[in-house]
């Protein structure tokens, strides 16, 4: 593979500049192209004057690097609701210092995260990458990830600001919000992290904000965030999301990403001689730039560093403490959980032999390694018996790890042309080995291939271990065609259908079935050329990265109604068993979201099957977002284990056995239908806009405001011990609240509780929600003991509302009830107090 990094023999350390000096110094030329990026992930350099190119990567759940493409292996976190569901702000600053240090090793400065935007809606097609549907959760979160990262002297770019809640034509989508929702909802974990981390760096929204493109938002760009909240840094945008030229960089975005730039060079000095923009303005821009380097000198980060990886006990163990830690036990009759070692288990479901580590899109990363549940749970020991039941995937397994190359190593060999395959003699430029056949080649690059066309070939050896009907599958963003012994047997080139892959510019899996044969051995090819080739028009609200890409995949053709008896059979013979469904990144991707909340087809038929034939059966979940569980009810526990990153199987397994106890706590509530969601009716755009029809009623306000009944309530998460909750004291000064409590474990074992801190304001003068979470306190208790909590909240913060007429805060006179729990449903302990006058504010 070439060099996609621009790496330098020797990487130049960063120079601390003087940036008023520099300033001077830079020609309008230099000024305009250090305000856009250089190719995918760099700045520009101004070597002259010691200006170093810095490097940004992605993302909210790992630090990829600079490639989609066979990049350096990397550590993956669990998804961003997971995170959350921690609800442990110093689990997640040891996070996001192994983040810093991660991105380190990439040579990133920049690290693009965290997400931060708001669950609308559980059909969010990033919603897995947001932390939560509460603002101050979301905020704590990402205040604590930042802290950690910037710790290490890498940068945090927190993003999307704001109101990027939708993937549906997420660059054109007009999200029209109340002031008041904005506010309380949207804005409010961006300030929060303000407050409290002070991220180095912002990423804009793709969409319009009541009728303005966030890049060209001067409202809420400059006033709100550099003028009332008083925060410096550097705001660039997300990739391709800028739309103007005068108009971005006089409404405050300081870098157009990615490179090279549409807007910016030429078309910027011409705006420059124009008037469009002042002189000053862009120096504006350009100083924020040279600032963001001294800023990122302290990482130790030189310049176009090599990518590296370091894959240590030391981080296992802490993704794999993430990782048990976000899961959350919903629900756990007759002791069904912890498993016994020493009784016999049946594994079965779609998603016991796949790892799903992470979303698509964006968080997509090259992982260490990633431990499947049947790996982590076969780990522990004891017998295990296994069967699939159905398939859940929306596209077939990738079929890397199914097949050898021609010297008999695991997956395939990538080779890339200048030439088509009409040319015979035509010689490879470049020659992989790669294990993973989904291949996104938006930042694949080679000396030789100086055009937009080239070619690939991808050829592997197919030995299957019992004869049956083997179905192959193809999906690009290019044109290819799929060949089994010479036989074309998948042709995607012919016809294309626009399928969603890749960003949405990649066609429909295409798929051919053939007949194999156990111990036989099969040639496969696929014959492929670049996106430039691609059939498909460029669908609306669709950011095309450009290179292409090229997916195989296959798997054995299943009876599912055989294999569901088998499973059923399976369960039966055994003591314990676990169901492992879910989604994975097929479903929850960047670029589209999901049509509905439903698991895929015949989970819930499987679910239901096993269930009545054995009553112990525990139904372990992965997914971003909540999905439905009409079989909750018949099933003995059910545990929401999320993307959960390398360890994933690990994590799984752990809870399972008891080896850790469970402590997880619900993120976002999980409503019975997607019906009940008060988004439902307004999450798409319609005619190019969307509105928040909600208002500041999103998830739990809205169930509790219309006492609707929820699957799981937000905040929820049981344990294999229990808890009281006690002595509620609360103190107020002219700035603070002071709530304590005492957290007594009742049970046989030790464990860790979430102490939840809700406010509602008796008599306010507009309609508010029941109550608004406003702290919480993560305390772990051994059993028999007790241990006192406080949770220090500013009271402003507390007890706030924002005012559309004062266009300001307002903490209003009168009575205010702290009511203390562990979740929303369950605020068991009640006291309150009084603030004596009313008064506005603004700012942090």
């Amino acid at each position: 593979m070439g060099d996609v990094s621009g790496s330098q023999p020797h990487p130049s350390p960063i120079q601390l500049l003087d940036v008023e000096d520099v300033l001077k110094k830079l020609t309008k030329t230099e000024k305009a192209a250090l305000t856009a990026g250089i190719d995918f992930w760099h700045t520009k350099a101004i070597p002259r004057l010691n200006v170093p190119s810095l490097r940004l990567s992605d993302g909210p759940n790992g630090v990829r690097g600079t490639r989609f493409f066979n990049g350096a292996p990397a550590a993956c976190f669990p998804n961003g609701t997971a995170l959350a569901a921690t609800w442990d702000v110093d689990l997640l600053q040891k996070a996001g210092v192994l983040m810093g240090e991660e991105a380190k090793l990439k040579g990133a400065h920049v690290l693009l995260g965290p997400t931060v935007n708001m669950q609308r809606s559980p059909l969010g097609g990033r919603g897995f990458e947001s932390f939560s549907e509460d603002p101050v959760l979301a905020g704590f979160a990402a205040a604590a990830i930042v802290n950690g990262v910037q710790t290490t002297g890498v940068v945090a770019s927190i993003k999307h600001f704001v109101t990027n809640d939708q993937e549906h034509e997420r660059m054109a989508v007009d999200s029209r919000v109340t002031e008041r929702a904005l506010r309380e909802i949207y804005l409010l974990p961006f300030q929060i992290a303000v407050r409290d981390s002070r991220p180095g760096s912002f990423m804009t929204a793709y969409n319009k904000l009541n009728g303005v493109h966030l890049s060209e938002n001067r409202r809420i760009l400059q006033d709100v965030l550099r003028g009332e909240w008083g925060w410096e840094g550097l705001i660039m945008s997300d990739w391709f999301g800028t739309y103007s030229t005068s108009g971005a960089i006089n409404a405050g975005l300081d870098l157009e990403m990615p490179g090279p730039t549409r807007w910016r060079g030429g078309i910027l000095e011409h705006a420059l001689l124009s008037k469009k923009i002042t002189e000053h303005t862009l120096d504006l821009r350009v100083r924020e730039v040279l600032k963001l380097s001294n800023r990122v000198r302290d990482s130790g980060v030189p310049e176009n560093a090599p990518e590296k990886s370091q894959n240590t006990p030391e981080t296992a163990a802490l993704l794999r403490k993430i990782g048990s830690e976000s899961i959350v036990l919903l629900k756990n009759e007759s002791n069904a959980l912890p498993f016994k070692k020493t009784e016999t288990v049946a594994i079965i479901g779609p998603a016991a032999k796949a790892a799903a580590y992470c979303g698509g899109g964006s968080a997509t990363l090259n992982p260490y390694y990633a431990i499947t549940p049947f790996d982590g749970i076969s780990g522990k020991g004891g017998s295990v018996k296994y069967s699939t039941g159905c398939y859940a995937h929306k596209m077939l397994p990738g079929l890397g790890a199914q097949v050898k190359t021609a010297d008999g190593k695991p997956g395939v060999v990538f080779k890339a042309f200048t030439s088509p395959p009409t040319v015979t003699d035509r010689v490879p430029v470049d020659t992989i080995e790669i294990v993973d056949t989904n291949m996104y080649l938006s930042d694949y690059t080679h000396p030789k291939l100086t055009e937009n066309l080239w070619w690939a070939e991808v050829e592997a050896y197919f030995m299957p271990d019992e004869s049956c009907e083997f179905e192959f599958g193809l999906t690009v963003h290019g044109t290819g065609k799929l060949y089994v012994d010479g036989e074309v047997l998948v042709d995607n080139e012919t016809t294309q259908r626009p399928g969603g892959s890749f960003f949405n510019v990649g066609t429909v899996e295409e798929t051919g079935i053939k007949h194999v044969e156990a111990g036989k051995t099969y040639k496969i090819k696929v014959q492929w050329a670049s996106g430039v080739t691609s059939k498909l028009a460029e669908a609306d609200g669709v950011v095309s990265f450009g290179g292409g890409g090229l997916r195989i995949g296959g798997a054995r053709v299943i009876n599912v109604e055989e294999e569901i008896k088998k499973a059923v059979e399976l369960a039966k013979s055994v003591d314990q068993v676990v169901l492992c469904v879910g989604l994975n990144s097929d479903w929850e991707q960047e670029g589209h979201d999901r049509p509905h909340m439903d698991l895929p087809e015949h989970t819930d038929a499987l679910v239901a099957a096993v269930a009545a034939a054995n009553p112990k059966t525990v139904v372990v979940v992965q997914s971003g977002t909540p999905v439905a569980m009409p079989w909750a009810n018949d099933v003995a526990a059910v545990v929401q284990a999320w993307y959960g990153g390398n360890e994933t199987g690990n994590a799984i397994a752990d809870i399972l056995y008891g080896d850790v106890n469970p402590s997880g706590k619900l993120s976002l509530s999980f409503p019975k239908q997607v019906e009940d969601n008060p988004a439902y009716l307004s999450y798409r755009s319609e005619r190019g806009r969307v509105l928040y029809s909600e208002d500041i009623y999103v998830g739990y306000r809205y169930y509790e405001a219309t006492k609707k009944a929820v699957s799981w309530p937000f905040g929820w998460g049981l344990s294999y011990t229990t808890f009281a909750l006690s002595d509620l004291h609360v103190a107020v000064d002219d700035k603070s609240l002071i709530i304590s409590a005492s957290v007594e474990n009742t049970g046989s074992v030790d464990g860790s509780e979430v102490v939840q801190v809700y406010l509602t304001q008796q008599d306010p003068s507009i309609r508010r929600p029941v109550k608004e979470l406003k702290g919480f306190q993560k305390v772990r208790v051994e059993k028999g003991s007790r241990k006192k909590v406080e949770v220090v909240i500013e009271r402003k913060y507390a007890t706030s509302f924002w005012d559309e007429e004062r266009d300001q805060w307002i903490e209003e006179s009168g009575v205010y009830d702290v009511l203390v729990g562990n979740s929303s449903a369950n605020t068991p302990l009640n006291a309150s107090f009084e603030v004596a006058e009313t008064s506005w504010w603004s700012g942090l």
